[in-house]
């Protein structure tokens, strides 16, 4: 019975790499064909594979298409506003430029967090060049830890798309997510960024080229980077407030039981992301002349942009949910219990698989956590440990970006670089980033 489980699993996955590989059929599409193949492989009824997927599909989108709706409308204001423009000059002023590549990833650390990974590049690639040409120095220097930094925040720190998705999937709690992903993601942006930027820089000489500046370099009164650093970690700190009280290291009976209340209200996700809308909405926005009906328009267009993410998400979860009702899972989690298999390396090798088979690293992310979940799903780990698996997932998923990922043309453009520098210096990145992210995931595992 299991041999020809293991096979329809093999052969979904092989039949989504063939579609959006070799037919460049659009990932979500690809993944609800699969969905059907799989279930009929399996030997499902055709209406409970129906029900299935719908099951998967509402119990994902519930919370991912809000937070991803929320946290798309927030990086909205900041991008229209020129924030994001302002912060990267500000902590360039601040450090000087010899510890500028520094900057630039604490600058990618923080913006990635609310503005979407290409989105947040594009906005802030500009001050890399004029770094650059300041300088005399290799593009490289500057643009590598600017870009450690933006994939980091965007693979590993909820509440970016990612990683939202993942934990919802296997089930982790958020708060603990994000303390995981700075302490997995600082170290790898650090090796990722400025260390390797400094090495390969040396080696790869890429002189900045002419630049068209976003229309918000324009904007009169832009915001202070105070300002814009309290807004963006304000839904950061809530919901990692809600997490502690209602965790085991609080005994809640001695705290008031309206402070914990209060607490886990505005540190839900939903409601954090909303209270830091609304103040991007008032003190960045109408506060600096933005009028009503121009933010309307931003917001409109924020939306388009979180549409193909949030469908995406939905599908890789029924994915997951055709995988467990088939029982694929419990017959994965038997095989990886009877060989001792880390449930990290498990969850990184099937996500850096998917990555580089196929190219983006959210589909691989989901499509791993969908594969995992049911592995897990019958083991009793803790939260934290749980919260692990989803940074070594969002590990593998960041690793080896090449020539099937947007991300490797998107950089090797705005940089200027060949496809063999932009290998050389991006794709040795991203490998470095994932190696690291996977070692302080192992350390974590065996000390908590």
């Amino acid at each position: 019975m299991e041999i020809p489980l293991l096979l329809a699993v093999l052969a979904g996955i092989a039949l989504l790499l063939f579609l959006i590989l070799k037919l460049k059929i659009q990932a979500f599409l690809a993944l609800l064909i699969v969905c059907i193949v799989v279930g009929l492989l399996a030997g499902l009824p055709a209406l409970e594979i129906m029900e299935t997927m719908k099951e998967g599909m509402g119990s994902t989108l519930g919370f991912v298409a809000t937070v991803v709706g929320l946290g798309a409308l927030f990086g909205g204001i900041l991008e229209q506003s020129g924030s994001a423009r302002k912060l990267a000059s500000t902590i360039l002023a601040k450090t000087g430029e010899k510890r500028a590549p520094w900057a630039m990833m604490l600058t990618g650390f923080a913006v990635a967090i609310p503005v979407f990974f290409d989105v947040a590049f594009i906005i802030l690639v500009p001050v890399t060049y004029a770094l650059s040409k300041k300088t005399g120095k290799s593009l490289l220097l500057y643009a590598l830890p600017l870009l450690a930094g933006l994939a980091i925040t965007h693979a590993f720190i909820p509440p970016t798309p990612g990683p939202i998705a993942v934990a919802d999937i296997l089930g982790a709690d958020l708060g603990w997510v994000i303390l995981f992903g700075f302490l997995a993601g600082l170290p790898a942006a650090i090796i990722g960024g400025p260390i390797f930027a400094r090495y390969i820089s040396k080696r790869i000489y890429v002189e900045a080229g002419h630049f068209t500046e976003p229309e918000e370099e324009n904007i009169e009164n832009p915001p202070s980077a105070g300002l814009i650093l309290l807004i963006i970690f304000v839904p950061i700190v809530l919901i990692v407030l809600s997490t502690l009280i209602n965790s085991p290291f609080f005994e809640q009976s001695k705290i008031p039981s309206g402070i914990v209340y209060t607490i886990s209200l505005l540190g839900h996700p939903f409601t954090a992301l909303i209270i830091a809308n609304l103040l991007a909405w008032y003190f960045i926005g109408i506060r600096r002349g933005m009028g009503k009906e121009f933010l309307l328009k931003v917001a409109t267009s924020s939306f388009q942009a979180a549409g193909i993410i949030i469908l995406l998400t939905g599908a890789g979860g029924a994915f997951k949910q055709i995988l467990i009702v088939t029982g694929a899972g419990e017959m994965i989690a038997g095989s990886l219990n009877n060989t001792m298999f880390n449930p990290i390396l498990f969850g990184f090798i099937v996500a850096l698989l998917i990555r580089v088979l196929q190219g983006s690293a959210t589909v691989a992310m989901i499509t791993a956590a969908g594969i995992t979940a049911p592995v897990i799903a019958g083991a009793s780990y803790s939260m934290p440990h749980i919260s692990l698996i989803v940074i070594a997932i969002a590990a593998g998923a960041s690793s080896f970006s090449h020539v099937n990922d947007s991300g490797f043309w998107l950089v090797g453009q705005y940089l200027g670089l060949s496809e063999k520098q932009t290998f050389g210096s991006w794709t040795v990145m991203t490998s470095l980033i994932a190696l690291v992210g996977l070692m302080v995931s192992l350390l974590l595992w065996y000390l908590i």
